[in-house]
């Protein structure tokens, strides 16, 4: 029997095409409230094997606050013992941007709102948005649906 590919064994990123200029790391995440810091740590090593590190506070912040909407609002509890993965976390690095994008299981589309002053949460996509030069979502051809966030490269990691 033939292995999955590496981006559905469970913790195994998938980075392919990660040269100078393009690269595409695929991260499978289950439900666990954890699944946001491993997502950190995922982006962080990736940013730093394409030697992005200075997007990395940035990008850390928008792949948490994306996965923990996905785990709160899309991805009921896992069953003990099941190794479920129903949020996929892709990171996208095109010549001039690099993108995130989370898939979860959930058709309903994300909501920007203006939380209250004594409001405790509902602030993450403002976050996202503060720190993105662009985010949307769109339906997933497969099931639900994929939010994203684009960030601009630096000039220096830019073609000439």
């Amino acid at each position: 029997m033939k292995s999955p590919p590496a981006a559905l064994v469970p913790g195994q990123p998938d980075r392919r095409g990660a040269g100078p200029r393009r690269g595409l790391s695929v991260c499978m995440l289950d439900g666990d409230p954890r699944s946001a810091a491993r997502a950190r740590r995922f982006a962080a090593d990736t940013l730093r094997e394409w030697a992005l590190r200075s997007l990395t506070d940035d990008v850390e912040l928008i792949v948490s606050e994306l996965v923990g909407n996905a785990v709160r609002h899309a991805v009921g509890p896992a069953a003990p013992g099941t190794a479920e993965q129903p949020v996929r976390l892709t990171l996208l690095r095109y010549t001039r941007r690099l993108v995130c994008a989370v898939t979860d299981p959930s058709p309903a589309p994300p909501c920007l709102t203006e939380p209250g002053s004594d409001t405790t949460g509902g602030r993450g996509l403002l976050l996202v948005s503060a720190l993105s030069d662009t985010w949307s979502w769109r339906p997933s051809p497969s099931r639900g649906k994929t939010v994203w966030a684009g960030v601009p490269l630096p000039p220096q990691h830019r073609p000439a």
